[in-house]
């Protein structure tokens, strides 16, 4: 009972979210202001009506406005530019925010604390044996989309992997097919989707799950019941497995990223718009498996995070850290 509460629970909150999200988005496309491809006639027929006016009312001549009408006429051209560098796709903005407030309370108090003792008490090797079990246990996950995206050379990284540290690595406490040259990756069904050509849509923010959107909201879902000790767990009423699964992999990974994220708190403007923008054009990068791409280094909010990569993130180029103007989860 208490499993199937939990899938309609989580479905109806994506199942809402998308539907309030579309017609927000429907609505804008219908009644919103014009596109804004489309100021810039406007502004220059204001800056005409002036020059007339001026003349016919004994105003200052055209020479003595024009200072004034060109600033105003550049600032209508730059908008339609402004507009697409700024294009977030956030509808839901209002409410994403309260999400990412309710969210922020259950890490600042709950996860936050509790990952801290962890991280406190727990030795590192014995995390790194933990992290290391919990990337083998979602090996038959990251496989079956190496599998779909048609990434037959990740495919077979993953499986060798699989087996390697399966075994000689003593059931994944060791990663020992790091130290054979396989590296880790890790694959979801929302980058699936997103080779598959499925676009991201509109920003959305889960709860306790945080930044996504919908496709990668689906994909979620889809891992998450298709994951075969999930499967096992649920036909054999043992969802306490799947529970304990889920509460050990956000205490680990969390544990991971908490200093980071705390950082990236404390030198950010506007900290929602920050993870925003940093989610993105991660989840950007990960699409393409970690090719090079024209953005500013990040950390990893996968829960994967890049640790060598933060500082960069967060500091100017005189290494000090500089806050983001407004301008991150778990997987």
């Amino acid at each position: 009972m208490i499993q199937h509460f939990h899938r309609i629970f989580v479905l109806g909150v994506l199942a809402v979210a998308m539907a309030i999200g579309g017609a927000v988005v429907s609505s804008a496309a219908e009644w919103g202001p014009p596109d804004s491809g489309q100021w810039a006639p406007v502004e220059l027929a204001q800056v005409e009506l002036g020059r007339s006016s001026a003349v016919e009312w004994g105003l200052p001549d055209s020479d003595e406005l024009a200072p004034v009408e060109l600033a105003r006429l550049e600032l209508a051209q730059a908008k339609p530019k402004a507009a697409a560098e700024n294009d977030v796709n956030d509808p839901l903005e209002a409410v994403n925010r309260g999400i990412f407030e309710f969210n922020e309370f259950f890490l600042q108090w709950v996860l936050g604390p509790i990952s801290g003792v962890y991280k406190d008490f727990v030795p590192d090797p014995v995390r790194r044996s933990i992290g290391n079990i919990l990337h083998l246990v979602a090996s038959p996950i990251i496989l079956a989309n190496d599998l779909l995206q048609g990434e037959w050379e990740r495919a077979w990284i993953t499986t060798q992997r699989t087996v390697v540290n399966a075994t000689v690595g003593v059931a994944g406490v060791f990663d020992v097919a790091e130290t054979f040259g396989l590296p880790r990756h890790t694959e979801d069904f929302g980058q699936t989707l997103a080779v598959w050509g499925v676009g991201e849509g509109f920003y959305l923010v889960i709860p306790f799950f945080g930044p996504s959107n919908p496709r990668d909201g689906i994909g979620k879902l889809v891992d998450g019941y298709a994951h075969p000790l999930t499967r096992w767990a649920a036909n054999t009423d043992r969802e306490e497995i799947t529970y304990s699964l889920f509460a050990a992999t956000a205490i680990h990974e969390y544990s991971e990223i908490q200093d980071e994220l705390d950082q990236i708190r404390k030198t950010s403007i506007d900290y929602y718009a920050a993870i925003r923008s940093m989610f993105r054009q991660k989840r950007a990068a990960e699409i393409r498996n970690g090719a090079e791409v024209d953005l500013p280094p990040i950390p990893d909010l996968g829960f994967d995070i890049d640790f060598d990569e933060i500082d960069k993130s967060t500091a100017g180029a005189d290494g000090k850290p500089t806050a983001r103007p407004g301008e991150l989860s778990a997987n």
